[in-house]
C-alpha cells in the first residue's frame, strides 16, 4: 500500500510540476535545478522498496524458512516501505506547493495516508525492538519486554 501511495505522489507532482511555472524560470519549473534533484530523491528513495517488498513477499508465498527471522524481515520491509513513502510525499507535497493542503487535490489525501503508516502497526518503535531482538536473539516473547 504504502509503496502505490509513494509511486502516485510522485506521478502526480510530476504532472502538475509540469505545469507550473514562475517568474523566475522562463520555462516550466521541471527545468528548474532544485525541481529535478527533488524528484531524483523521490525516485532513489522509492527504487529499492519494490525489489524488497517482492522479494519478502516471495519467500512468504514460497514458504521459505526464515525461522525467528521472519518477523524482523516483515516489520522491516514495512518500516522501509512507510519510511520512503513519508519522505516521497512530503517532498511531492514541498514541490508542489499550497495547492495540495486542499481536500480537492489528492496530495493531501495521500499526505494523510503517508502519516498513518509511521503509526500503523508495527510503528517505528515495535519494528526497532523485533529487529534489534532478533539481531541479538532475544526471544521476542520474553518476559518483561523491558527492565
Amino acid at each position: 500500500m504504502y509503496y502505490g501511495v509513494a509511486r502516485r505522489a510522485i506521478d502526480l507532482a510530476a504532472a502538475g510540476i509540469k505545469n507550473k511555472t514562475s517568474l523566475a524560470v522562463s520555462r516550466s519549473m521541471a527545468y528548474h535545478p532544485g525541481i529535478q534533484h527533488a524528484f531524483a530523491e523521490m525516485a532513489l528513495a522509492l527504487e529499492p522498496v519494490e525489489p524488497l517488498l517482492e522479494k519478502v513477499a516471495g519467500d512468504w508465498s514460497n514458504g521459505v524458512d526464515h525461522g525467528a527471522n521472519w518477523p524482523a524481515k516483515i516489520v522491516s520491509a514495512k518500516y522501509h516501505a512507510v519510511e520512503a513513502c513519508w519522505r516521497i510525499v512530503d517532498r511531492a507535497m514541498e514541490v508542489s506547493g499550497g495547492a495540495g493542503m486542499f481536500r480537492s487535490n489528492e496530495l493531501e489525501r495521500l499526505f494523510r495516508d503517508a502519516r498513518c503508516g509511521r503509526f500503523h502497526p508495527a510503528n517505528t518503535f515495535l519494528a526497532h525492538e523485533i529487529v534489534g531482538k532478533t539481531v541479538l536473539g532475544i526471544d521476542l516473547g520474553e518476559q518483561p519486554r523491558w527492565g
